[in-house]
């Protein structure tokens, strides 16, 4: 299973971009956001925010992770 915050923490660094910048994106304060990075799993409403603040995707990201543990069941705890 994808680990969502560090995903989003990897995208956002992808994009050059700061916490505090998500944070307003999202209308939250710029701590909640590294606690965000902390979490394995999100709220959909929030990861939807968060992926239309990066303008990317991250249920697709989910899907293809979860189509690859299918493929390869060896791999899953």
């Amino acid at each position: 299973m994808l680990h969502l915050g560090h995903l989003i923490q990897l995208e956002l660094a992808r994009q050059e971009r700061t916490p505090a910048w998500l944070a307003r994106k999202i209308c939250c304060d710029r701590t909640n956001v590294h606690k965000i990075f902390q979490r394995e799993s999100l709220d959909t409403a929030l990861l939807a925010r968060i992926g239309q603040a990066l303008n990317h995707n991250f249920f697709e990201d989910l899907a293809r992770s979860e189509q690859a543990g299918r493929e390869n069941p060896a791999t899953e705890a």
